[in-house]
């Protein structure tokens, strides 16, 4: 059974529910950063209470694959992950991030505050703006409503299983990647 959680985390830390492909790829990249406390992967923007992992891979629950991001906003700000968001994924192809296909690998920032969907709506228009990527951003910038924790063998997937074959050839080329760009805001413990 999965856990719904649709409240902040408490006074020292604030949530962030990033969609950008495979979750998998998404927590290996954010629990690496400075300030950012715990990384869930799991489901939002769905219609279907507590759906398991092969429910939504059918691409018929209206969930995405998310991470909950739990950070510290006096080490790491909002306008900072959405950085990170940004560039570790490609926000112009719809509904799909390399060849994981289906509205489950939608790039989607789903804001739990005024102030969220404003940060987001602003970075989204402003590399747009810049011609930041070749095409038009297609990420959706959506109300948080309720996040469904995945299964426990999905959480620390890539730290648990660096020699699968998916996180050999499709996590630690991205992993690598994102600490050549962001080496300031990676964690003591993982340069």
């Amino acid at each position: 059974m999965h856990k719904s959680e649709t409240t902040q985390p408490g006074a020292n830390l604030e949530v962030a529910t990033f969609g950008a492909g495979c979750f998998w790829c998404v927590e290996a990249v954010f629990e690496q950063l400075q300030g950012v406390a715990d990384v869930k992967s799991g489901y939002a923007g769905g219609t279907v209470d507590n759906p398991s992992y092969e429910q939504v891979c059918t691409g018929r629950t209206g969930h995405a694959e998310v991470c909950q991001v739990y950070y510290d906003p006096t080490k790491i700000s909002f306008p900072e992950l959405l950085e990170v968001f940004w560039k570790t994924h490609d926000p112009t192809t719809l509904n799909r991030q390399g060849n994981d296909v289906g509205t489950q690998y939608r790039s989607a920032v789903f804001y739990h505050t005024p102030e969220q969907k404003q940060l987001a709506e602003k970075y989204k228009a402003a590399l747009n703006a810049e011609g930041a990527f070749d095409r038009p951003i297609v990420t959706e910038i959506t109300p948080f409503t309720k996040f469904f924790e995945a299964d426990a063998y999905h959480q620390d997937y890539f730290r648990l299983n660096p020699s699968k074959s998916y996180c050999a050839l499709v996590i630690k080329p991205k992993v690598t990647k994102f600490k050549k760009v962001f080496r300031d805001k990676l964690q003591a413990n993982n340069p």
